[in-house]
């Protein structure tokens, strides 16, 4: 299907520079924050599921924070940096090469958690509620689903834009697109990378990436119709509630329908 090849193609190339390009990114406060809503909801230890892991960065600082974890990600490339991660951390990761609309799990974990706008790659409704249903099917009885998703707002104030940013490792050109009618992000990325050795050439990647504007009244509809309660909605980072001009949230959702009962 057109999405599925949409989102294997992303992340190829660009995991080779992705952390680098994505230092801004202060994941060991975005953790701090995430560990305090596993915790707010009891869950302070076993087995959690990271979707959409990356190169493991998040799935690496919720394992020091000493629970289980497990890192699904559909980017091959995006794994083999992760495992490589792993291996210098020591940390006892499972790390899955799976599509997170069709992924499975040998049993259920306590908490899924979903980073850095993941969830906002599936483009349509019908996959998002395959994917909240999945999760819904792999949580323990109660079991809690966190994830955060890049606003409408920030799609529409991002709008035409170019990025640009020249590193000595590397560099990228990186042109966004907002569709306010399809509310489809694209943006296409352009990679430099030295080709190595004496020579002063670069080697060029093109990408393109799409993610899908959801607003928070069709994400409760489908988490509900998938099966899970809602819990609650913050804006990101802080225990407020979403505010107009939010960019990103973070949804908190639990499992319902299985019974504790051994």
């Amino acid at each position: 299907m057109k999405e599925t090849k949409r989102m294997n193609e992303s992340y190829t190339s660009f995991a080779q520079v992705y952390d680098m390009f994505m230092d801004n990114v202060d994941y060991p406060s975005w953790s701090k924050y995430l560990i305090q809503l596993l915790k707010e909801y009891q869950v302070e230890d076993g087995l959690v599921l990271d979707l959409g892991c990356g190169t493991g960065n998040m799935t690496e600082l919720l394992a020091k924070e000493g629970y289980d974890m497990i890192g699904v990600d559909n980017s091959e490339d995006m794994l083999e940096i992760a495992s490589e991660k792993r291996e210098k951390s020591g940390l006892n990761i499972l790390y899955l090469l799976q599509d997170m609309r069709e992924f499975e799990l040998y049993g259920t974990v306590k908490a899924v958690v979903s980073i850095c706008d993941s969830i906002n790659y599936i483009l349509e409704e019908d996959d998002l509620r395959e994917v909240f249903s999945l999760v819904n099917n792999y949580l323990d009885p109660k079991g809690m689903f966190i994830f955060d998703l890049n606003t409408r707002y920030k799609y529409e104030q991002m709008g035409e834009t170019t990025i640009a940013e020249n590193r000595e490792e590397a560099s990228f050109i990186w042109d966004n697109y907002y569709d306010p009618e399809e509310e489809i992000n694209e943006y296409e990325l352009a990679i430099f990378i030295p080709a190595g050795g004496d020579s002063d050439l670069y080697r060029k990647f093109e990408e393109v990436h799409y993610q899908r504007a959801y607003d928070l009244a069709m994400v409760r509809r489908l988490l509900e119709e998938a099966g899970m309660e809602f819990v609650t909605a913050y804006d990101a980072f802080t225990k407020d509630v979403p505010k107009p001009e939010s960019e990103r949230i973070y949804v908190v959702a639990r499992e319902k329908g299985k019974s504790a009962e051994k």
